[in-house]
């Protein structure tokens, strides 16, 4: 669909690391946010996965992009495909550690970001589809912590996107 870029996030596995050895990380969330528009989240945080286990969110979400409800979302798509040194071209997933209910002191941590960067996805013309992308240390960012396998359908909407700036 033109106006829509679909969003799944299918599962997380981590990789041995500070991650897995903190005691105090122990159940998970994964965020996702196009730029400064949206965030979504999973609704559920789920224990945090060991040696080699995955843990299954199988949540999805649309993020809206079409001209009449959501100019500044498709104008932002627009300066992506238009502006080659654009830094913040991603989308952007957050691992969040969610402090468990009887630990209401701790705050929510960012502990990993993971990054489906949606210029390559028009430059390729292929959608990404439960694909595998590596999460970095929020602390090192050289630093794989995990695998996220996430859905990425935005194609139509870059199309549609690209098409338009066409016409100016």
């Amino acid at each position: 669909e033109v106006g829509k870029i679909r969003i799944k996030i299918t599962s997380l596995g981590l990789t041995e690391s500070r991650i897995t050895a903190d005691e105090t990380i122990q159940q998970l969330f994964v965020e996702c946010r196009l730029n400064n528009f949206l965030a979504e989240e999973t609704p559920l945080s789920l224990p945090k996965p060991t040696g080699g286990q995955r843990i299954h969110y199988n949540y999805s979400t649309v993020i809206n992009v079409d001209k009449e409800d959501n100019p500044a979302e498709r104008e932002y798509l627009k300066s992506i495909l238009l502006k080659p040194d654009l830094p913040a071209d991603s989308l952007k997933f957050t691992v969040v550690s969610d402090p468990p209910e009887d630990e209401q002191d701790l705050e929510c941590e960012d502990i990993g970001f993971a990054y489906v960067n949606l210029k390559e996805i028009f430059q390729k013309q292929r959608d990404i589809i439960e694909q595998d992308i590596d999460v970095f240390d929020s602390q090192d960012a050289s630093a794989v912590i995990g695998k996220l396998t996430v859905t990425v359908e935005a194609l139509n909407a870059l199309r549609s996107v690209h098409e338009e700036c066409k016409n100016y």
